[in-house]
Parts: C-alpha cells; structure tokens; sequence
C-alpha cells in the first residue's frame, strides 16, 4: 500500500473511506502532477521514478492545517 498527500482547496468536498478517481498530468520535463477527479485536490511535482501508478484509492484522512486542508489517500501499489 501507498499513501499520498493530496491538496484540497475547500472542506465537504468529499469524505473519509470515499474511494476516489485519481488521474495524471505530466509535463515534457519528466514531471507529473496528479489530481483527485472531479478537480477536488492535487499533489506536489513527482519525478519519472516517483510516478502514482494507481489509478483509484480511498481516502483515508482529512487533515485541516494552517495552509488547508489535505487528503490523505491510500492506494494499491
């Protein structure tokens, strides 16, 4: 199992134990950026050998920091 933070802009969008969508961006420069769909959140940059190679996941925590708030999703890998 693999977790990574996601960044969610706003709180209610979904909830803990949703299993959600995830699908990838990437760049020429070997940099690939990834959001939870529908457009709820999305990850840091990740290099070539870091890629997500899962496509679905569940959430598995909402955290609300001074910045906003974070998924926390857990997929298979």
């Amino acid at each position: 199992m693999r977790q990574e933070r996601f960044k969610m802009e706003r709180e209610g969008l979904v909830e803990e134990g949703q299993e959600v969508v995830i699908s990838e961006r990437s760049a020429v420069t070997g940099q690939y950026t990834y959001l939870v769909e529908p457009s709820v959140a999305m990850s840091g940059i990740y290099r070539t050998r870091e890629r997500i190679m899962s496509r679905k996941g569940i959430i598995k925590e909402i955290e609300k920091t001074e910045r906003g708030f974070y998924l926390v999703v857990e997929m298979e890998e």
